[in-house]
């Protein structure tokens, strides 16, 4: 009888690899005292944005994705600095982002694939995303991700502050109850054709309780149920070859949140709202502070994709250029210092 299942189960499976246990990694991995001072007090600052009670707009800064973490600690000392420079009229979260979802094929993120070789060394992977959150917490500067694979959020949402979920993502059942169990504030993107009625449905969704598979701690297969998420917003990202940050776009969106009972949003000066050119994520920056200086309350923050160098670069190609991304075009440390500092002269 065995070897008749053989025959049909598992069929396209070339090996099962166990990893470390969520538990067991903390073990070895546990968060500082430092650390958890700047998730719980980040985590509130967000949360009383959200709510409206803490004026200060959310800024989310850094790469695209992370595959370098020398470069990462590097980049998170800067924007440390001028984060604790701005954190009167600002709250700064970093861009810590270890997953990438794909269109069809690529790199997969630094959790998946660290050595960026195909070799899936994802035991590793996991160990050095927690370190680097770890750090980052540590130098006072909280961390914001995208949580695409479910199981992850078991071994790194103990030091995230702010968590995405993507427009590929944002209409999966799935993604909605992981958000309605996550413990930080969860911003939902409008679809990569530039509709927004998915997001609000999945932040209707994520806000009720929801019962699901999943891992617990010690990775056992559970149960898991949840209490839903009242910290969920709506991130404009453009879509369909338009941006859709605008003053017209921003009033459009906040009748359609009407039903939903909150107004927040978020825009994601990237994406579709640059067209994915790095040069043109200031013009987003700017109209959307601008509607914030004018008196739109709606405009919850604004994010940013950036790294020391400008630009992009492929993997495979020689010797990597030190703190450029190898995902989406970023602009650079100099230009983001000179954009942030900017705004915070026309915040009163």
């Amino acid at each position: 009888m065995t070897d008749e299942l053989g025959k049909i189960e598992n069929l396209r499976v070339s090996s099962f690899e166990p990893v470390q246990t969520p538990a067991s990694l903390k073990a070895k991995l546990a968060i500082s005292p430092k650390a958890q001072a700047t998730v719980v007090g980040s985590r509130q600052a967000v949360q009383a944005a959200i709510c409206g009670e803490d004026p200060r707009l959310v800024l989310i800064v850094g790469p695209c994705s992370i595959h370098d973490p020398v470069s990462a600690r590097d980049y998170a000392s800067r924007l440390a600095r001028v984060a604790a420079a701005v954190a009167d009229r600002f709250i700064v979260v970093m861009r810590v982002y270890f997953e990438k979802p794909r269109t069809t094929l690529g790199w997969k993120g630094l959790i998946n694939d660290p050595g960026l070789d195909s070799t899936f060394a994802m035991d590793r992977g996991f160990a050095i995303a927690r370190e680097l959150l770890i750090d980052i917490n540590a130098m006072g500067l909280p961390c914001a991700t995208e949580f695409l694979d479910p199981v992850v959020p078991q071994y790194t949402a103990d030091l995230v502050s702010w968590a995405a979920i993507g427009a590929r993502t944002a209409e999966s059942q799935t993604h909605r109850e992981m958000a309605s169990g996550l413990s930080m504030p969860v911003g939902f993107k409008n679809a990569t054709d530039g509709s927004v009625e998915g997001a609000i449905d999945a932040m209707t969704a994520a806000r009720h309780a929801h019962a699901f598979l999943g891992v617990d701690p010690t990775g056992r297969t559970s149960v898991v149920r949840t209490t839903g998420n009242p910290d969920v917003h709506l991130v404009l990202r453009g879509g369909g070859r338009c941006p859709n940050y605008s003053r017209a776009h921003i009033a459009y969106v906040k009748v359609l949140l009407d039903r939903f009972g909150g107004r927040r949003i978020l825009v994601d000066c990237s994406h579709g709202n640059s067209n994915k050119d790095p040069d043109r994520q200031p013009d987003a920056f700017q109209e959307a502070l601008a509607q914030h200086l004018a008196g739109e309350a709606a405009i919850l923050g604004m994010m940013l994709e950036s790294n020391i160098e400008a630009g992009r670069q492929d993997v495979g190609k020689g010797k990597l250029v030190y703190g450029k991304s190898i995902t989406d075009a970023c602009m650079s440390w100099d230009a983001t210092e000179k954009l942030l500092m900017d705004a915070y002269g026309k915040v009163r």
